[in-house]
């Protein structure tokens, strides 16, 4: 096989790679925007659950495992 021919593949399979990198570190970066947001709104939530319902909040050691255990 020449040399150039060679060349151009690599070249052309190196510039496929750095695409689907660019494409892949974009789709991460979403991703982590939208679990910082999701986690913002169970904080919320959470706040939310604490204040007008305290009851159904239970510490985990409050939980005593049934019988059968």
């Amino acid at each position: 096989m020449k040399q150039q021919p060679l060349l151009e593949d690599l070249q052309s399979r190196i510039a496929f790679q750095e695409d689907a990198l660019d494409k892949m570190s974009a789709e991460m970066a979403k991703q982590g925007a939208e679990i910082a947001r999701l986690t913002q709104i169970i904080k919320i939530l959470h706040q939310q659950v604490k204040q007008f319902a305290p009851d159904l909040i239970s510490a985990p050691e409050d939980d005593v495992p049934p019988p059968h255990y």
